[in-house]
């Protein structure tokens, strides 16, 4: 099969990204791939603490700093979501209004990636990290002493870049040194640190929340506080082995790192945009699944089935219990069955629950909220580990980050286009006159969509299981090298042959 740098045999390209030489073929033969790559491979797993044991102590100083720095990226974003009425009282504005402080998040997200994605890529995960977390305690405090609404919108916009560029760095630093038997079940353990992150905003908010003459403010300032111990440990970290093997291998090209880098940026954008877009893709699918499932969920329980607001509360910790449970679960699942059909199967379970989880009206809908989150999150817990092993090594970082932050933005949408939908399907008004609707049949109709399409568009994708990330079985930078040479004397290349020789006497 010729290598992914040649021309097609027939039709279009597609990458088949089980191989890391990433060989391409047309679309008939590489659709024809789907159905047996599909198949279980039913690799031999250690229990999940075996598993776990077999990391060394650096790998859990790794795998926990990046934890706690995705815990806290979500415990920031969820501060606003739960303090909406606070601020439209104080800023004098619609709770619509302050809703577009979530939406500027969400917007610049993107950029955020691609920045810090960039940075990480070339100079490292420590100080990217580092510098992400700064903003972060900037921008929750600025948020706290803001005065005015437009203030508030600055500091949630600069907010969102900050944001933006933590996931792909997270990702790599937990995963890019993880034993090959462990990656499933510490993919499954990092993605659940955004539900972890979600029940601490809930918990602090409970109890910093107009508890104080202060109102909503001690919520952000409290969140400024822990990013200073999360830089503190990244700090007494060194980098990946991984990434320094990487930088080592530039070093000896000629050129120099940035000039390697540089051009292993464009050897990979250039054998690998359609593998990226597909990312995008998957992750829009992904981003419509969380958000689809969860935003307009705590409204339908008020206000179409009169849930208390104790009783909401207990319902969405009920939730997350069950998305924390499904994450580690299937993303261990993941290593013995595969990522895409680890991915398929819990979707086909979770679109079988969606029933139950939108139309029980009493509190029996927490059992549906547990197995629907477990469901939901439990094909979240296979994403990290499925966008390190399919992204190119050169630019791992910045692809993770990017595609999981586009698919955020395409998604952005998910709770404003359920609501509006749901406006069709109006109930009789409470006894206060507010105004009900039917968001369960909404949300029920939206996710089965979502649930179709991202099988699809799993069915269809590529996978990489077990693939390595050591430098040496790169083939970007293989090319790279090829082409540039290395930096020590005797050295010639063949630019045209894309080789490297050494020159005698």
């Amino acid at each position: 099969m010729a290598s992914y740098g040649d021309k097609p045999r027939t039709g279009d390209p597609v990458q088949n990204s089980e191989q890391d030489e990433h060989p391409r073929m047309g679309w008939g033969e590489y659709l024809i791939t789907r159905i047996p790559t599909l198949v279980p491979p039913m690799n031999p797993a250690p229990n999940p603490f075996k598993a776990l044991s077999l990391l060394d102590r650096k790998q859990w100083l790794f795998f926990g700093v990046a934890f706690f720095g995705w815990t806290w990226d979500a415990f920031d974003f969820f501060t606003v979501s739960l303090t909406t009425t606070q601020l439209a009282e104080t800023f004098d504005k619609s709770v619509t209004d302050i809703t577009w402080g979530i939406t500027l998040v969400l917007m610049l997200r993107s950029v955020g990636a691609i920045t810090f994605g960039v940075a990480a890529d070339r100079w490292g995960r420590k100080w990217p990290f580092i510098v992400n977390n700064l903003l972060f305690i900037v921008l929750e405090l600025g948020t706290g002493f803001c005065q005015t609404y437009k203030q508030f919108l600055g500091c949630r916009a600069l907010f969102g870049i900050a944001m933006g560029g933590l996931y792909g760095n997270a990702a790599a630093t937990a995963l890019e040194d993880c034993p090959m038997e462990a990656r499933g079940i510490v993919s499954g353990l990092l993605q659940q640190g955004y539900a972890f992150g979600y029940l601490l905003a809930t918990a602090f908010a409970r109890g910093l929340v107009d508890t104080t003459s202060h109102g909503w403010r001690p919520l952000y300032w409290f969140g400024a506080c822990p990013p200073v111990l999360i830089i503190l440990y990244r700090l007494c970290l060194p980098e990946t082995d991984t990434f320094l093997q990487r930088q080592a291998t530039r070093a000896d090209v000629r050129g120099g790192v940035t000039g390697t880098f540089m051009s292993e940026g464009k050897t990979a954008l250039k054998r690998h945009w359609m593998l990226l877009i597909y990312l995008v893709l998957l992750m829009a699918g992904f981003n419509f699944m969380s958000h689809g499932s969860q935003d307009l969920y705590p409204t339908m329980l008020k206000s179409q089935f009169n849930f208390s607001a104790d009783a909401v509360t207990v319902t969405q910790v009920v939730a997350n219990l069950g998305a924390l449970t499904g994450g580690t679960l299937c993303g261990w699942a993941s290593q013995i069955f595969g990522r895409r059909f680890s991915i398929i199967a819990i979707s086909i379970v979770g679109g079988a629950l969606l029933y139950p989880y939108t139309f029980v009206t009493s509190t029996n809908v927490m059992a549906a909220a547990f197995f629907e989150q477990f469901c939901v999150q439990g094909a979240w817990g296979v994403i990290p580990i499925h966008l390190m092993e399919l992204s190119p090594g050169a630019i791992r970082t910045f692809a993770v980050g990017t595609a999981y932050q586009l698919g955020n933005l395409v998604s952005s949408a998910s709770s404003t286009i359920e609501s509006t939908i749901g406006e069709r399907f109006p109930l009789p008004p409470t006894d206060a006159g507010a105004k009900r609707y039917e968001y369960g049949k909404v949300i029920c109709i939206f996710m089965g969509c979502v649930y179709a399409y991202t099988i699809i568009v799993t069915f269809l994708g590529p996978e990489a299981l077990g693939r390595q990330f050591d430098v040496a079985h790169d083939a970007d930078m293989q090319e790279v090298a090829a082409y540039r040479g290395t930096a020590g004397e005797g050295t010639e290349s063949d630019p045209e042959k894309a080789t490297a020789r050494t020159v005698e006497g």
